[in-house]
């Protein structure tokens, strides 16, 4: 298995002298030479424009050190092609970057490549493979993102979450995936799916890898040695919890174990029945906002969609503004309920996934530990360092107050620590 590459440490011996932008780019291309062709991480790649930027002066300086990123293919570049896992998009240009792609780029970031997206960023399973097990499904709709981090093609990646995109695929390829707080990462150029759900992550080695890379990417502050050191974890198992694998369970009370030896206070919580009902609520608002968003697609080339977005798509036509605004409600009220329940804690923490990545590649996972969080738009964490019965990752997510990123990636960090000491 490649290393998976640390971007904080790899940031710091460019600044250092040790490394330079061109010796990291290197280190990308030689990974992505040995596992490219079986992972399929990457939706469109130019070695030799990476080899080129990576030339370029001044980079060392930069935020991001010039360090190589890349993009899921869902949202807009205008040096690659934007074709969001559809026939409908084949080789398809637009006029302008994403707001996050320039943000990377003004910050030193070098644009790697498009990394593999499913159809949309729904749920029909792509061609990517699960780098820790070829043979399993490396989640989704993130999937590129989450592999080429997995695999050590790149140290850091985007992508994007309507359900659970980004907590998902890192669970099942035991990467870090940071989904911030709703809005904290611009959705512009971002093909939207459900516009009060899709919202922007990373993905990186650990989780100061995608503190650094966040800071570097907003100029926000998340400096994590400035929290504190024993966190305040909340532990709930949410009414869906017989649907996690025993390995998922053991995974969690494993992690629950490790932060208590390591002083963290901890105390099991219920989700409070307004907090629970966000769940439901979410499936009413993605399936309104989708029926909207794709109504181009349904209307003008629902022969061209895959028999799951299909199917998917002909049922959200049949959700009614009165359902929707209900369901908007239903989320506010979710909303406030987490906020009056974590108030006392720094994070809460929960199943990422189910259990380890499916065999086979039917299909992506289930996103049914994370969509409620999606809805509430709190900021979560995927914490790697668990495994289930037959050696495959299993992340533990750490859930954060809304606008408290920097207090969810402190607490995240406490937990990695507290699991890799135990």
């Amino acid at each position: 298995m490649t290393e998976m590459l640390s971007a904080a440490a790899l940031a710091q011996a460019i600044r250092a002298g040790h490394l330079s932008p061109a010796d990291v780019a290197e280190r990308c291309l030689e990974a992505i030479a040995a596992r490219e062709s079986e992972v399929g991480a990457f939706a469109s790649f130019d070695a030799e424009a990476l080899r080129a930027a990576a030339q370029a002066p001044g980079l060392a300086a930069t935020a991001l050190a010039g360090l190589p990123v890349g993009i899921k293919d869902i949202l807009d570049t205008v040096d690659f092609a934007t074709e969001r896992g559809s026939p409908l998009f084949a080789g398809y240009y637009p006029a302008a970057d994403s707001a996050v792609v320039r943000m990377i780029a003004r910050t030193g970031g070098l644009i790697a490549g498009k990394t593999v997206t499913t159809e949309f960023a729904f749920m029909q399973p792509s061609p990517t493979r699960n780098p820790r097990r070829l043979s399993h499904s490396p989640g989704g709709s993130s999937s590129g993102s989450a592999a080429a981090v997995a695999a050590g093609m790149l140290p850091i990646a985007i992508g994007t979450q309507t359900g659970g995109s980004v907590i998902r695929p890192a669970s099942f390829c035991g990467v870090t995936g940071y989904k911030p707080s709703f809005k904290l990462l611009p959705v512009l150029g971002l093909k939207p799916f459900a516009w009060s759900l899709d919202t922007i992550g990373l993905f990186g080695a650990h989780v100061a890898d995608v503190a650094f890379a966040m800071a570097a990417i907003t100029g926000r502050d998340f400096d994590l040695d400035a929290e504190t050191a024993r966190p305040r974890f909340a532990v709930a198992k949410t009414m869906r919890a017989g649907l996690a694998s025993d390995d998922a369970h053991a995974a969690l009370e494993h992690a629950v174990r490790a932060a208590e030896r390591a002083g963290a206070q901890v105390e099991v919580v219920e989700l409070p029945p307004a907090l629970e009902a966000g769940d439901a609520a979410s499936a009413v608002v993605q399936a309104y906002e989708a029926s909207l968003a794709m109504a181009d697609e349904w209307d003008r080339h629902r022969d061209k969609l895959s028999p799951l977005l299909h199917a998917y798509l002909e049922e959200a036509q049949t959700t009614t503004p009165d359902a929707y605004d209900a369901a908007r409600r239903a989320a506010r009220k979710a909303r406030n309920a987490q906020a009056d329940l974590l108030a006392g804690f720094d994070a809460l923490l929960t199943f990422s996934a189910p259990g380890e990545a499916p065999e086979g590649h039917a299909t992506t996972g289930s996103p049914t530990f994370n969509r409620l969080w999606t809805l509430t738009g709190a900021p979560c964490v995927n914490v790697t360092g668990l495994t289930g019965a037959t050696g495959l990752p299993i992340g533990v997510q750490a859930v954060g107050r809304f606008g408290r990123d920097r207090t969810a990636l402190a607490a995240a960090r406490f937990l990695e620590r507290a699991v890799a000491d135990a």
